[in-house]
């Protein structure tokens, strides 16, 4: 039986969260995250002059019997955000961890039932290989994203995936209109950062999650262990080896681990990208509240 944290009482306790979006948003009217342009919604934002062609019903009669001049009303607009949201499928996130790969499921459920719970769309695109499929389309209201939820689960986890080709490949990512998100261990050598350079270029909000096992953040092998790479299809591959475990081994480990979190976050740093790193033994929703609040992705 597959691990899984997905269920009702799960889901219920997300419902006092939303996504928080640092940017303006072009296209899809009926939303509810206001922006900086002026809309149809009944929250008063500010008057200007009234200028020939502008709909008279909007002068502001009061403002006219004060000054003798016609002032329009102007209201805040809401404008509804496309969520996407990449998730990593290869064997290093889970094909011999169930509870990592159960642990990367719903994160990026949790995610998705935010978007949807907030009047937002969304898309799962499943990173296998060279590709990044989109099995569910775009999931409108909460009927459709709990269809999809039910096929998320079975979803199998092993090969590689080049998160490069797979966001820059993506047919649907459109410009400026949203939230990308990426959850993976990134413990990859595909070129990563060509997608957050390209989500960046599109003008997209964009949130890296990392998630990494306990043993993986601090591993208790000791002696001679043999090390096999779980995305590997062949045994006689060179980063399959035998060796001794030290102690200036793990401390040199822990040294490469700090370094790659490092170059993560200055990179993302550079580009105004959020980036989380998290472990799987953490509750997923500390991550949510806790995390994500911090970095500014969510208010509550």
């Amino acid at each position: 039986m597959k691990d899984s944290y997905l269920n009702d009482a799960f889901f219920s306790r997300l419902e006092a969260l939303a996504f928080n979006l640092r940017s303006n948003l072009a296209g899809y009217f009926g939303g509810k995250h206001l922006v900086n342009t002026y809309g149809q919604t009944v929250e008063f934002a500010d008057f200007r002059e009234y200028q020939l062609g502008d709909d008279i019903r909007r002068i502001d009669w009061n403002l006219y019997s004060r000054f003798e001049k016609y002032f329009l009303k102007l209201f805040t607009d809401e404008r509804q955000m496309q969520v996407q949201i990449f998730l990593d499928c290869s064997a290093s996130m889970g094909k011999d961890n169930p509870k990592k790969s159960a642990y990367a499921i719903a994160t990026a459920a949790a995610l998705g039932y935010l978007a949807v719970h907030n009047m937002d769309k969304v898309t799962f695109h499943i990173m296998k290989g060279n590709r990044a499929e989109n099995p569910f389309g775009t999931i409108i209201g909460k009927t459709a994203f709990f269809r999809a939820i039910g096929e998320l689960e079975n979803l199998e986890f092993n090969d590689d995936a080049d998160i490069g080709e797979c966001v820059t490949s993506s047919p649907d990512t459109s410009s400026a209109n949203g939230l990308t998100l990426i959850v993976s261990d990134f413990l990859t050598e595909s070129n990563w950062k060509k997608a957050v350079d390209y989500l960046c270029y599109k003008k997209r909000q964009v949130l890296l999650m990392q998630i990494l096992t306990p043993e993986e953040t601090d591993p208790s092998y000791d002696g001679r262990v043999t090390l096999i790479d779980s995305e590997s299809v062949d045994l006689s591959d060179p980063k399959n080896m035998k060796i001794r475990i030290t102690k200036s081994m793990r401390q040199a480990y822990d040294e490469a681990l700090a370094d790659f979190k490092k170059d993560i976050k200055e990179f993302c740093s550079k580009r105004s990208v959020d980036y989380i790193s998290i472990s799987s033994d953490s509750p997923i929703e500390k991550v949510l509240f806790s995390e994500l609040l911090k970095v500014g992705i969510m208010e509550s």
